[in-house]
């Protein structure tokens, strides 16, 4: 039986740069250490081709939100930045207020460009701190220290009435006192969101072919609910598995995604996600930069496309939707799959059962076991073959 969209969802734009100063040994990320020169009007050129070949798809369509990922988006020009934007206001249609997010590096010279970024449109900052620990900055490869990363802060506040800080936790050698530290420093300066993550050790990167000494488990865990106790206390909503905002900022960028919204994704190696009215594809553009330049230039950039079956909506979905703390309306994964919640019913009962969920009739959401075991949630809705 085919199983139609009734409306869109509301679609993002994603615009990968994918270089950096250095490569962080836990990054797994599509991004490259600039060793030359970045060729920033070629590719800024690669893009606008790349974004012209997308608009059959998107026809039509309003802008939901913008966002500068990377590497190290703050690496281009100010100049480079606002021609960007220039051509996407130029194609399409953005909504009144769009949220448009840049990613940016707390070292000097990109802090010195923040102020030029405001004036290119971008109106949200996402800052890379990561720790304010010097020792640990060094571990975790930051080409910034602790001075830039308080005075990069005091920049993107003085500038953006709108900005992240990134966090991370569970770091080498790291005690307790140490992440209660990073968090409460943090907080001095009262940023409107906070990212906390959870040092992981991806395959294919320095640190998972030789790990540092880490934490172990019930440490991690006890940080982790140091952080949301301390946050709880200082006022910020844990909307997200890892994300945590004062009342009414939330990242309306990042919450399309976890809404299992549509984003169209330019750039080395970007993904999209996109929804007709009679399907949902996923795509991926050429990875390396230089191949990506040529086959955008050419009018090709994208490696692949592939449909999302029917049987892996449910769970892309709950996949998403999952991560957020208060859950979501029943009436939203019909909306955006297509699909009668009836068809992940057995797999609801499992997970109430074991106590991973809570629901009624309009509303499903994690309980906080649910939370903390959100891979054994996620598993119990994977798709059969």
């Amino acid at each position: 039986m085919q199983h139609n969209l009734t409306a869109l969802p509301p679609l993002s734009l994603y615009i990968h740069i994918p270089w950096c100063v250095k490569k962080c040994p836990y990054c797994d990320f599509n991004s490259h250490t600039a060793r030359e020169a970045i060729p920033e009007q070629r590719y800024i050129e690669a893009l606008s081709r790349d974004l012209e070949s997308a608009l059959p798809l998107i026809w039509g369509r309003n802008i939901y939100s913008i966002f500068f990922g990377g590497g190290t988006p703050s690496l281009f020009s100010a100049q480079g930045i606002d021609s960007i934007l220039a051509t996407v206001r130029s194609l399409i249609k953005l909504e009144f207020f769009a949220e448009v997010t840049l990613e940016a590096n707390p070292g000097t010279v990109e802090a010195e460009k923040f102020r030029e970024f405001k004036s290119a449109g971008v109106n949200r900052l996402s800052l890379g701190i990561q720790s304010f620990n010097p020792e640990h900055l060094i571990q975790l490869g930051r080409i910034h220290n602790d001075r830039e990363a308080h005075r990069a802060i005091e920049i993107a506040a003085s500038t953006f009435d709108n900005y992240n800080l990134d966090l991370m936790y569970a770091l080498p050698n790291q005690t307790l006192a140490q992440a209660q530290q990073d968090v409460s420093t943090a907080l001095n300066y009262a940023p409107p969101h906070l990212s906390c993550y959870h040092l992981t050790l991806e395959p294919n990167t320095p640190f998972h072919s030789q790990p540092p000494n880490l934490p172990d488990d019930d440490l991690s865990a006890d940080m982790q609910i140091m952080i949301e106790d301390t946050l709880a206390q200082a006022g910020y909503q844990h909307y997200e598995t890892s994300a945590f905002a004062q009342p009414q900022r939330m990242a309306r960028h990042n919450l399309n995604y976890w809404q299992f919204g549509d984003y169209l994704g330019i750039g080395a190696g970007a993904h999209s996600k996109l929804s007709f009215h009679d399907r949902i594809i996923r795509q991926m553009r050429h990875k390396h930069p230089r191949e990506y330049m040529e086959h955008a230039l050419a009018g090709n950039p994208v490696q692949s496309e592939n449909p999302v079956m029917q049987q892996e909506r449910a769970f892309e979905f709950m996949m998403n939707a999952l991560r957020l703390t208060e859950g979501f309306d029943i009436s939203l994964f019909t909306a955006r799959t297509g699909l009668p919640i009836t068809v992940i019913q057995s797999s609801l009962d499992r997970a109430e059962q074991q106590g991973l969920i809570t629901r009624d009739h309009l509303r499903i959401a994690p309980t906080t076991m649910g939370q903390r075991f959100l891979n054994d949630l996620l598993g119990l809705f994977l798709p059969t073959r």
